[in-house]
């Protein structure tokens, strides 16, 4: 039995998509991108060290009782993040411009010359027209060096993101991480942020400005048919990694 020409080169097809790993692309084949988990996907898991807060102590029915009750839902209880599984909100505005310039010149020229007069009596041996000492070295060099150059970077973001507390430093800085998944028809946002606050920078409006975040992680990209379009195919990657030119 003769196998066809195109079947063939389909079952090779087949063969090299999976094992460059296409097996994602094939599983969301017409279908929209599938959203991560609640429990953190594999970004949000690289950049924080801590689960999400499982054990998380219940409030008690008479916390809010009193007017004068020194907890966060009393009438002037300080409502800012404060505890692992506490929730605060992230803002997010970037607007950096950096820009560098540089400029180098240099020059250099030198010139040698020295006679010989007279070296053992050999001019008066020999014909001058055979043998000449004056001059006898004589060098000249120039050398000369220009460079020009300019690094130009813009960036601007703004955003705002709800992160809960996941763990708190044994002195007192608390350790935060959320994430938020946006679908939209065929394509998916994603938005990941960690990092380490303390409590007093936190506002009465429990935000915190990214500023504030030291060790920040903020991710934002998407997936989905439009940010595939704009990736080089997996062959043109491979190609330009392997050919030196």
């Amino acid at each position: 039995m003769m196998i066809p020409k195109f079947l063939k080169f389909a079952v090779a097809a087949l063969a090299l998509c999976l094992t460059a790993g296409c097996e994602d692309r094939l599983k969301d084949l017409g279908r929209p991108p599938s959203m991560t988990a609640i429990e953190g996907s594999r970004e949000a898991q690289a950049m924080s060290t801590l689960p999400m807060p499982r054990d998380i102590s219940a409030r008690r029915a008479t916390d809010g009782a009193s007017l004068w009750a020194a907890g966060q839902q009393s009438l002037l209880g300080d409502r800012r993040a404060q505890q692992a599984g506490d929730i605060l909100t992230v803002v997010i505005e970037i607007n950096d411009k950096a820009e560098f310039s540089a400029s180098s010149q240099r020059g250099r020229s030198g010139s040698e010359n020295m006679n010989i007069g007279t070296y053992l009596g050999f001019e008066e041996k020999a014909p001058l027209t055979a043998l000449t000492l004056n001059p006898g070295i004589s060098t000249n060099s120039s050398s000369a060096a220009a460079g020009d150059g300019t690094t130009r970077r813009n960036e601007k973001l703004t955003l705002r993101i709800a992160a809960t507390v996941v763990g708190a430093l044994p002195n007192g800085v608390l350790q935060i991480q959320g994430s938020q998944e946006v679908r939209v028809n065929f394509e998916l946002r994603e938005l990941i942020v960690s990092g380490f606050v303390r409590p007093q920078d936190i506002s009465r409006q429990n935000e915190i400005p990214y500023d504030k975040i030291a060790s920040a992680r903020i991710s934002y990209g998407g997936r989905g048919l439009v940010s595939d379009v704009q990736q080089p195919r997996i062959g043109q990657q491979l190609t330009d990694i392997i050919l030196p030119f």
